[in-house]
């Protein structure tokens, strides 16, 4: 298997800023793409519902897709989805065309784990109080995370093998709030993409209990 075809891919559908009826279709283009993702093996994972204003109802949906072949799948449903019904909120209201906007972007990396050849360890004179001891014996310990630059340094402990330690759960620490921001930064991208929802050209049409894809 592939490194790209092994990735995970987050896939957002939003109702954008559509009536009831459009976050009715949300939970009906979720039922669907699982089901279709079922049927090709793609693993998937409901990660986060943003409830709608009415019971079984959702403003957006948050999804994770992996496995073989999620990428080809998950940027197939990309574009707006077309639902066709008559709402069941409002009685005799004209409209049947309700449109869900279907959205890709790869998973955040989370925090990378620490190998010994991703790390740079220098140790050094530890300064502060202390005495002589501290002066005199290279307890103190810089770590260098290369492939992200982050270093961290640890000199409280009156042993390197201590120091070392809290130097590493200093990194982990970094390691995990770096992840934090790069899920903010993508979540702050779905908040873009919730807002751009086209109505139009719909990629995919719901008129039933079954999708049809639109040539």
């Amino acid at each position: 298997m592939s490194a790209i075809a092994s990735r995970s891919f987050w896939v957002q559908v939003t109702s954008g800023r559509g009536p009831t009826e459009c976050e009715l279709g949300v939970m009906k283009v979720v039922e669907a793409l699982r089901a279709e993702a079922r049927d090709a093996h793609i693993p998937t994972e409901l990660l986060e519902v943003e409830e709608g204003s009415e019971r079984g109802t959702a403003k957006s949906a948050l999804l994770s897709l992996s496995g073989d072949g999620a990428d080809a799948f998950a940027q197939s449903w990309v574009g707006s989805v077309l639902w066709v019904c008559e709402s069941p909120f409002r009685r005799n209201h004209r409209r049947k065309n309700w449109f869900i906007g279907v959205s890709v972007l790869p998973a955040p990396e989370r925090a990378p784990p620490i190998a010994e050849r991703d790390l740079q360890i220098t140790t050094m004179r530890a300064s502060g109080p202390g005495g002589q001891h501290v002066n005199k014996t290279e307890s103190a310990v810089r770590v260098l995370h290369l492939p992200t630059g982050i270093t961290v340094a640890a000199r409280e402990e009156r042993s390197q093998h201590a120091d070392r330690r809290l130097a590493f759960a200093r990194l982990q620490e970094a390691l995990a709030k770096l992840g934090q921001r790069r899920d903010a930064e993508v979540t702050s991208g779905w908040w873009a993409l919730h807002n751009a929802l086209e109505r139009g050209n719909p990629i995919r049409t719901y008129k039933g209990p079954r999708f049809k894809r639109e040539a």
